[in-house]
């Protein structure tokens, strides 16, 4: 039986054990979230990979500029435009374009797809140990179990070699959607009496139409457009630089020289915490909350009022917080948001949820606006939408459960985490990453165990 008395006493004494004073952070010049005084990200490292691009530096004025995402110099736009164009799916060209810093040709890709496909399938007695006997409320905790797991499949598992990591890469890549639809199917069968269905993957299906036809059943239970949705949503998640807090802890437990399914691991973990991932889910309760306390959708000055009522923690949940806004690079705008923003339109026309997502546009209208009425005039902060304003409702017309919501992220960023690693351990000047940390607790003395109060 817990004793309650017990865990009091130590919490206290925890708790009393970790503070520290907010002064002495500015008295040492500690970067704080390895961030710099006016919030630009603290410089650690140089990549071949992605650029993140929301404002620019002159002298010390830090200068809000239209956001762009480069992939290996490639602008996001102009990939998303590029497929789009040609009416086909751009995941496995865009992991073509990560792994190996350019485009591939017709055969090259071809070759790709078909190698990547070839791999999708998980050997049965996998699927029935670590995925369907295990239980798991959390499809990311599943998938990072059943990553670790994949460890004792890899006949070289440790091996950092060039062409060992990108066999181990372009597997994973090619399992995660597999794993992630087998954990959703386990976790809708165990907590919710949902029937198990395990599909076989289909090798002559995009990635995107695979997973719909993984966890829907039906080739025919998706349009075309739905699937054209998820293969840029996967595209518009796959990298955004060394910076962001899962690419990161990839990088720096790679530096280890680590197995890559330890890493991975790892960046899941990172994913998994409200405060990286799953900000797509918020966004569609906040949303929900205003569609039932907003009598007129159309009306913006009721609109900015509910919009302010939320700041003020008068509304939703009270946090003050109006998800998906704000970036930690972006400033004017996120390149992804507006990317999206286009196709989800066509999709709300297709399922008769225009005058939702016309709900959603007016939010992005109004918030800055709103913003700076409740920072006051003098404030001089500049807000925008990010991708997960739009990402939910997007899911939510694809009539995909919110428990899948940051797992289909994972989907597409495993290939940004992959190509991070590769670059990380093949570095002519690769380092163990070390920050340092200075210890402010003071000095104190050994008491023996009879003199102690």
């Amino acid at each position: 039986m817990e004793d309650k008395n017990f865990f009091s006493e130590l919490e206290v004494s925890v708790r009393k054990s970790c503070l520290i004073d907010n002064q002495l952070f500015e008295k040492f010049d500690v970067k704080r979230g390895l961030r710099n005084s006016d919030g630009t990200g603290v410089l650690v490292g140089l990549t071949n990979i992605g650029d993140v691009v929301g404002y620019k530096k002159e002298g010390d004025k830090v200068i809000a500029i239209p956001g762009r995402l480069l992939y290996r110099g490639i602008d996001i736009e102009d990939i998303t435009q590029g497929f789009q164009k040609e009416n086909r799916h751009g995941f496995d060209e865009t992991v073509y374009l990560l792994l190996t810093g350019h485009l591939p040709n017709k055969e090259e890709l071809k070759n790709f797809s078909e190698h990547l496909a070839s791999l999708r399938a998980l050997p049965d007695d996998f699927t029935k140990d670590m995925i369907l006997s295990m239980k798991g409320k959390d499809v990311l905790n599943i998938l990072a179990r059943s990553v670790l797991g994949l460890y004792t499949l890899d006949e070289n598992p440790d091996s950092i070699a060039l062409d060992n990591m990108i066999k181990q890469s372009l597997n994973i890549i090619a399992k995660f959607p597999t794993i992630v639809a087998y954990s959703y199917q386990a976790l809708r069968h165990l907590y919710k009496g949902k029937t198990l269905s395990i599909r076989h993957p289909q090798p002559n299906l995009s990635p995107a139409e695979n997973f719909l036809y993984l966890i829907k059943g039906d080739c025919n239970g998706f349009s075309k457009l739905e699937a054209d949705l998820l293969d840029l949503m996967l595209v518009l998640h796959a990298e955004h630089g060394g910076g962001n807090n899962s690419t990161f802890t990839m990088r720096v437990t790679s530096s280890s020289e680590t197995d890559i399914y330890s890493s991975i691991t790892s960046a899941i973990g990172s994913l998994k915490g409200p405060l990286h991932g799953g900000a797509n889910v918020r966004v569609l309760e906040m949303m929900e909350n205003m569609k039932k306390n907003i009598k007129d959708w159309t009306d913006e000055d009721e609109v900015k009022a509910h919009l302010l009522k939320i700041l003020n923690k008068n509304a939703n949940d009270f946090s003050g917080k109006i998800y998906g806004i704000g970036h930690a690079v972006y400033t004017i705008s996120d390149p992804r948001a507006a990317i999206l923003k286009a196709k989800a339109r066509e999709l709300a026309i297709e399922k008769g949820r225009l005058e939702e997502f016309e709900l959603y546009s007016l939010v992005e209208k109004l918030t800055p606006e709103v913003f700076r009425i409740f920072k006051g005039e003098k404030s001089t902060k500049v807000v925008c939408i990010n991708v997960d304003f739009y990402s939910g409702f997007v899911y939510a017309c694809l009539d995909i459960s919110k428990e899948l919501y940051t797992p289909l992220f994972a989907i597409g960023r495993v290939s940004g985490w992959c190509t991070h690693r590769i670059e990380e351990l093949t570095f002519s000047a690769k380092r163990l990453i070390r920050p340092a940390f200075k210890n402010v607790y003071g000095k104190h003395e050994y008491i023996p165990i009879i003199e102690r109060q």
